[in-house]
């Protein structure tokens, strides 16, 4: 009986350790479904794909001269106008870490001119994924 208890018990640690990982790897996709929506629309200029995929509550701080420059979601959106898909340039996550409801991703946005960096803060809101905060920094290539 003992022998079948812990048979049992071992048996529902590995079906909470493959459901973990299957809910990660959803939790994962989803996240990176929500960060090429933004890649698509920084790279066309589509401010639509660019707010779907940003909180309304979104705030983005760049560095410049030294100083923090800090931005709401509406006047970042400004700086975007409609363009034909910016050529040789590709965007990418570098790193992801999630903890429930949270997220972190480090993505890259590589252009012939610049190496953009940028740091997202994402929560899941009424199960959707949305960038809530995003820090940036761009780097001009030699």
């Amino acid at each position: 009986m003992k022998k079948m208890k812990t048979v049992l018990f071992t048996m529902g640690m590995l079906c909470m350790l493959t459901i973990n990982a299957q809910t990660e790897e959803t939790e994962k996709a989803l996240i990176q479904e929500k960060i090429n929506l933004y890649f698509e629309g920084w790279m066309t200029g589509d401010t639509t794909k660019i707010g779907s995929a940003m909180h309304s509550t979104c705030k983005l701080k760049n560095i410049k001269d030294g100083k923090v420059i800090v931005f709401d979601r509406a006047t970042y959106l400004g700086f975007f106008k409609p363009r034909p898909r910016k050529k040789n340039s590709s965007g990418r996550l570098v790193e992801l870490d999630i903890t429930g409801a949270i997220a972190a991703a480090k993505c890259e946005i590589d252009t012939p001119e610049f190496l953009f960096t940028d740091y997202f803060n994402l929560m899941k809101v009424k199960g959707e994924w949305f960038i809530v905060d995003k820090i940036a920094i761009s780097m001009k290539k030699e």
